[in-house]
């Protein structure tokens, strides 16, 4: 009969199934079932195979668990640009309703470069992550041809690629824009400059469409000397909004396509010896944490941010447990007005 291992030699094992199940007071299916999510289990019992978890310090086997399910509990993540703002909550709020439902979240940020994107999707599906959610950088028919050739669920956040048909979270870009746009016109103002991002994103031409069709509907006339590429970038946005500024008929108002390029915006009005709202008035979208704190006060339209990423993750998450196939859902949510004190109005009283 072998000897009985010694209690320094069972610390020193890795923890078992079944020592989580001995610790939670359950079945060793118990333990497999919440691990998992293979059926289901009341809170209590979960609760208690959860606590047990940590107290034994247990690990799953990933490897052994994906080569017999064909699952990694993996999900690809790739945004533009992890510095701003509205993306480090999106990807913070994704990856909590992924952790809540037993996913681990593998992120990529492309630096908003095309080439570099599709390498990281293609080494996403190397990885055999289960799901992809993707703000798609540009307007790239490479990438269309790489999504339409993926066989695991994608969900396609803030941005659409016209071509490729899955489930998809947007704001409405053109209502947005229009609905800021209407404001300024309220406020009085004529020459309303425009710095987009980059056109060769469903944002950027959506966010134009909107000014556009906001000068058309109050009988504006369009000057193209008031449009200006920013490129989603700060030092591009201060370089557009200089040149806007300093042109023989400046704006009276200027709308930022992007919360990045408003901070470029306010930086070229400093640096011009301009003040704001009282020489130029200015606006944008998305709200974030510094927008109150600005010196005025920042008129924003606020993007959802957070509707948006808890639909993502849950668009995905439906994907991944639905093994039928069905049409893909479009979810296209409401930004709203934030008025505060960066626009004035500059209507002449008879």
């Amino acid at each position: 009969m072998p000897p009985k291992a010694s209690s320094r030699s069972r610390k020193s094992s890795a923890p078992t199934m079944v020592q989580v199940a001995e610790v939670a007071g359950v079945s060793i299916y118990t333990v497999s079932a919440v691990l998992n999510g293979s059926a289901s289990v009341s809170d209590d019992l979960r609760g208690r195979v959860e606590q047990a978890v940590l107290a034994t310090g247990y690990k799953r086997n990933i490897l052994a668990r994906s080569l017999k399910t064909g699952e990694t509990r993996t999900i690809g993540l790739t945004v533009g640009d992890i510095t701003n703002p509205f993306y480090t909550d999106l990807v913070s709020i994704i990856q909590q309703n992924l952790h809540i439902a037993g996913y681990a979240v593998m992120l990529c940020c492309n630096d908003r470069d095309v080439m570099l994107q599709a390498e990281q999707i293609e080494l996403l599906k190397g990885r055999m992550v289960d799901g992809l959610i993707i703000s798609p950088t540009g307007d790239d028919e490479n990438l269309r041809k790489t999504l339409t050739d993926t066989r695991i669920p994608v969900v396609l956040v803030d941005r659409i690629l016209e071509g490729y048909d899955c489930d998809s979270v947007v704001l409405d870009n053109r209502e947005a824009v229009m609905e800021a746009t209407r404001y300024l016109v309220g406020l009085g103002h004529r020459r309303i400059g425009f710095i987009s991002g980059k056109l060769d994103s469903f944002t950027g031409r959506e966010r134009l469409k909107g000014y556009y069709a906001a000068l058309d509907e109050a009988g504006i006339a369009r000057d193209d000397t008031l449009m200006q590429l920013g490129n989603y970038r700060e030092e591009d946005a201060y370089n557009a909004a200089i040149q806007l500024l300093t042109s023989p008929v400046p704006p009276t108002a200027v709308f930022s396509s992007n919360n990045m390029m408003v901070i470029g915006v306010m930086r070229a009005i400093r640096d011009l010896g301009l003040r704001c709202p009282d020489d130029v008035s200015v606006t944008g979208i998305d709200d974030f944490r510094w927008a109150d704190v600005f010196s005025p006060q920042l008129t924003t339209v606020a993007q959802p941010v957070r509707v948006i990423a808890e639909q993502a993750a849950k668009l995905l998450l439906r994907r991944l447990a639905d093994k039928t196939p069905a049409p893909p859902r479009h979810i296209v949510l409401k930004g709203r007005l934030i008025i505060r004190q960066s626009c004035r109005n500059v209507t002449v009283e008879p």
